[in-house]
This record gives structure tokens, sequence and C-alpha cells, in this order.
């Protein structure tokens, strides 16, 4: 589920909708143990320090020097293998997951947006908006039982981002998406930052009493609205609507990022010798930010349908940097790659001689879930529709 390119509000952190887009936008958030936040370190402080170091980034400096042979694709394999990478960052998006099936937010006709209708929302974002959850969530739960992690399989993208750490080539995943998708190659918790939340895990709303996704995933293909389990006396001094309500950890707008992600950003961005762009309309902040983190002369490539994420010459001529620039003579650094990201990372993998090693991982790992996924899908069609019950 994601709810893709939507604009963000600010509340102390910058906020974010929740971006599975399908489910490709809506990252769910986690709270597992490699998520644990410094409880010294305040959303406000954390956010406060992403932004002055992205302001220093994108200060005019000397043009750098270029590192590709070329500014192509080729030339970023041919990067990856004779420089050689060992930190290489992945953004991804919404549309590294269409392969797989999981709609994105906003196209005409097949988008969730319009998929939503049938719920008789005020308008479409409300169905990932925090105080309409309170009042509602019926809704929200009958959506996430048709799009709930499990049901879709993890596409060659995904799998080319586990193949990435099993050459120990990748320093950090960060995806949008609430799927769970990288996750379900077997690419390692610590490896992934879900930007915009997970099903990984849930937690009460009020006394944030933690839950694990096998517990809530009970309850939702149950066709239940889930509640805490702690005595309703934990809850009696709540003024809210349908208190001990439990849910899933991503993020809605109204809330925060997880501060895991500004913390892991902080440490990793400078470390980056390649950043690769995968799906991603780059429109959603604070997380578009994140490709001007890396440093002056690290390569950029996006691969995606289209362009996304350059700044208007009009602006550069002011002075004002940041973003991609594919086309300017001072390019010495961006790729832009147009296609599928399927077809981007199989074609990448085939430059870099690792082609049929990932065909082969893609035909071994899916038929392996094909009896999963049958299971989960004979569930659902066994179970009454909400408009039904």
């Amino acid at each position: 589920m994601k709810p893709g390119d939507a604009d963000t509000k600010e509340n102390g952190c910058p906020i974010s909708p929740t971006h599975p887009v399908g489910m490709a936008g809506n990252s769910l958030v986690e709270n597992s143990t490699d998520d644990e936040q410094d409880p010294e370190s305040s959303c406000d402080d954390i956010a406060t320090k992403y932004y002055e170091k992205l302001w220093h980034a994108t200060d005019g400096e000397e043009k750098p020097e270029q590192r590709l042979q070329s500014l192509d694709i080729d030339g970023v394999a041919s990067y990856i293998l004779d420089r050689p990478c060992k930190n290489i960052i992945v953004l991804s998006g919404a549309g590294i997951s269409t392969a797989a099936g999981i709609p994105d937010f906003r196209s005409p006709g097949s988008g969730l947006y319009h998929q939503l209708e049938k719920y008789n929302l005020p308008h479409p974002e409300a169905i990932f908006e925090i105080d309409y959850f309170r009042e509602n969530p019926k809704a929200f739960y009958e959506l996430a039982r048709q799009l709930y992690p499990g049901r879709f399989k993890p596409t060659l993208c995904h799998y080319f981002l586990r193949l990435l750490h099993e050459k120990e080539v990748l320093l950090r995943s960060y995806t949008q998406n609430i799927d769970m998708l990288e996750r379900r190659t077997g690419l390692p918790g610590e490896k992934i930052v879900e930007a915009h939340g997970t099903f990984h895990s849930s937690h009460c709303l009020d006394c944030h009493k933690e839950f694990t996704i096998e517990w809530i995933k009970e309850k939702v293909f149950a066709g239940e609205t889930p509640f805490c389990t702690e005595p309703s006396e934990k809850h009696e001094d709540v003024l809210l609507p349908n208190p001990g309500l439990v849910k899933p950890d991503i993020v809605f707008f109204g809330e925060s990022l997880p501060s895991k992600f500004f913390q892991r950003a902080e440490e990793d961005f400078p470390q980056c010798d390649l950043l690769i762009i995968l799906g991603t309309s780059l429109v959603v902040q604070p997380f578009s930010t994140l490709v001007d983190r890396v440093p002056p002369t690290t390569p950029r490539i996006l691969i995606n349908n289209q362009r996304a994420g350059q700044v208007h010459p009009f602006m550069r001529m002011l002075g004002i940097g940041g973003g991609l620039d594919y086309e300017s003579e001072d390019n010495v650094r961006d790729v832009f790659w147009e296609g599928s990201c399927d077809d981007g990372c199989q074609l990448l993998a085939d430059l870099l001689g690792w082609g049929d090693e990932l065909k082969s991982l893609v035909a071994s790992e899916h038929e392996t879930l094909e009896s999963e996924i049958d299971d989960i899908t004979a569930k659902l069609a066994a179970m009454p529709s909400g408009d039904e019950k």
C-alpha cells in the first residue's frame, strides 16, 4: 500500500502520507529491534540537523570531477566494477512494486486512490489520515486486508537489492513503500530504512503496547478491527474515539517520520559511493531531499519511466542547487535510464556479469512463495466483503 506522491505537512518533524503505493507507496513504520529510537534525541533535533546538512550540501561549490567513464548505465556498471563500490545506497518508490501487482496511488482508473471510491471517504487521502482513522478504522482495515503483505511476490528489482547485499556492496536501502517486499526477499532488516513505516509491527495508539505482525494479521484476515489487549482501565482516560485502537506502524498524514530515517541518513550518506534511485517521482519530502546528501563526486543513476528530481534551469541560474541534473553542461555524475525498474535492474545486472544469477534467484524464490500466496488468496476469497458484513 502506498499513499504515494502526496503533499507533506509539518508538526515538529517533517511528516508524510503512508507511502504504500499500491503497497509500494505506503511504507509502514517498523519498531523492531533494529529500529529502536534514541530516547535522548528528540525528533525535532534530528530533523533540524538533517536540514542543516542538506542546506550546506546544496550550497554552491566548484564543479566536481567526473568519475564515470560515460554518463550512461554502461558507465555506471564500469564504475561499480572498477572502483570497486562498497557503499551503494538505493532509494526506491512505488515504481519498484507495480510489477508485483500493487497499484500506485494516482494512476487514472487503476491507482489506489481511484479504488478507494467504494469506501465513501470525504476525500481519498482520508483513509491515511490519523484523525479519520481514529473515528473510522474499519475502512483502513478493509483496504489493508486486500493489500496486506504476503499476497505479493517481490519483483526482480527487489531481488536486485538482495543481490547487491550478497555481493557486499549495499550500504542501505531506503524505501518509501510499506509493502515489506524488501524484507520478503531475505534482505536483512538492518539494511532497510522504511521511511514511511511498515506493517512489520503495530502499536496501541494510547498505551503504546507493541504487537507483532502475526497478531495483527490474524485480526485483519478475520475481518476484525484490532484493539489493545491491555486492561481497559489503561485506556479509560483517553477522550479520543475508539480508545485502545491498534494501528500498524505506517506513517499516516499527521504523524512524524521515524527518527531512524534521520539518524541513518546522517550516518550513511557521507559514505555513499553510488546512489541508485528506482521508481520514484522524487516529489514527497523529506525523502526526495536524500539525493542531495551524497558527496558532490558520488554518481547518481535514476531508473524510472520518466525523468524526476530535476531543478528548474531558472533556479540553477539563480545559484539555487540541489536535485538531479541530467542535461546541463555541468553534469558530471547524473544518469537517467528510461524504462521499467525490472528492465533497468536486469540490464545493470547483465552489465555487471550477474544477469543469470539474478534470473535464477528470482525464479527459485518465486517458486517457494507460490503456495503461501495461494493460501492467503484462498482465505480472502472465502471471506465476506465489507459490504456483505
